[in-house]
């Protein structure tokens, strides 16, 4: 794993665990090769989607919001590829389960901060509500509170949320997981670290994307390296390459945020305040109207964005929280949990 202006490092601290496991010479019979085949190639599929194709699609919240359906279905399609290799979980080394549970956990940090994130981003739209209420009036009273309102949205929407600046720590901690245990006497263990691997490597990739968003930094990106047997590794390097090369550039060029709908609601706001801190010259009347009809429409765009993403976000979350679930229950029921702590852990996740 290495980042942009980092020095880089190695994905893997010891190899890649997976080096040694491809279809080519690993025994595997006609029907877990068509069930790995299958998960790879509709892996594939979802990658190219995500790809944008012009400049214009990165970052944009309908973007976000695409790339948090695609884990869903990602991560669904591990539980049915579980269900169909006929592999219940008593049959699991307890090393998978180990590394099952703890990145299930560091997934639900990472869900809850970004939902924090969005409510906060959504926060400031009350702001911008009541900028957009007192300009109703030309009194130079409700002016100044217009104003008053736009210098707080703007210290608001600068500052940082410090669990989304947590989440760098919790992706390096998921990175290092990908460091599965070998497989050596279970060909249906093989499948399914094989295809784990795959959506550990999109869950990093997307949510490091979704940190550099929401931090405003290019330094949170993930830059990861995939073997190219991989029937999936195509399509997911040419998105790695385009989606952050873009953010990048731009960061290079000097925006605080790289969210589409964010960045056109600040253009709108550096355009106004001028205007209501000087005054509206009569001659600037239809350009003063037409500014704050702008930051209207931009400001109702990022809302409606907004409340889409966390929706899909949400999804996530029950998504992985639901197969942590089972994943607990089953353990309990084929007597492998021994310890009554472990199946609380779900209860306390929802409450926190």
């Amino acid at each position: 794993m290495s980042r942009p202006h980092d020095l880089p490092h190695p994905f893997f601290h010891f190899g890649n665990p997976f080096r040694m496991i491809s279809p080519k010479g690993s025994n595997l019979s006609k029907r877990l090769l068509l069930l790995l085949n299958n998960f790879e190639e509709t892996l594939a599929g979802r990658l190219k989607k995500l790809n944008p194709k012009d400049r214009d699609g990165v970052l944009s919240l309908s973007w976000m919001k695409l790339a948090m359906v695609s884990l869903c279905e990602t991560h669904n399609d591990i539980k049915t590829l579980i269900t169909e290799l006929e592999l219940p979980v008593c049959d699991w080394d307890e090393k998978w389960i180990d590394a099952y549970l703890d990145i299930s956990v560091n997934l639900l940090d990472i869900c809850n901060a970004f939902s924090s994130e969005i409510s906060r981003l959504n926060q400031g739209h009350l702001l911008l509500q009541c900028v957009l209420h007192n300009l109703d009036s030309s009194s130079s009273k409700q002016f100044i509170k217009a104003r008053s309102s736009l210098d707080a949205w703007r210290q608001h929407i600068s500052s940082k949320n410090p669990r989304v600046e947590n989440c760098s720590t919790i992706l390096n901690k998921l990175g290092e997981s990908l460091d599965l245990p070998k497989v050596k006497n279970s060909a249906k263990g093989k499948v399914l670290m094989r295809a784990m691997y795959g959506v550990k490597v999109g869950t990093v990739f997307i949510c490091s994307v979704f940190t550099s968003a929401f931090s405003g930094s290019a330094r949170k990106l993930f830059d990861l390296n995939v073997d190219d047997k991989y029937m999936w590794a195509q399509a997911f390097t040419g998105l790695q390459t385009n989606i952050n090369s873009e953010i990048t550039n731009l960061y290079s060029s000097g925006r605080f945020t790289a969210l589409k709908e964010l960045e056109a609601v600040d253009t709108s706001v550096k355009k106004l305040y001028p205007m209501i801190q000087d005054g509206v010259d009569p001659i600037e009347v239809e350009a003063f109207q037409n500014s704050v009809s702008d930051l209207a429409r931009r400001a109702e765009g990022l809302s409606q964005g907004l409340d889409l993403l966390t929706k899909e976000v949400d999804g996530f979350f029950h998504v992985v929280l639901s197969g942590r679930d089972a994943l607990l229950c089953n353990l309990r029921e084929s007597g492998t949990v021994s310890d009554p702590k472990l199946g609380c852990k779900v209860v306390e996740i929802v409450q926190s």
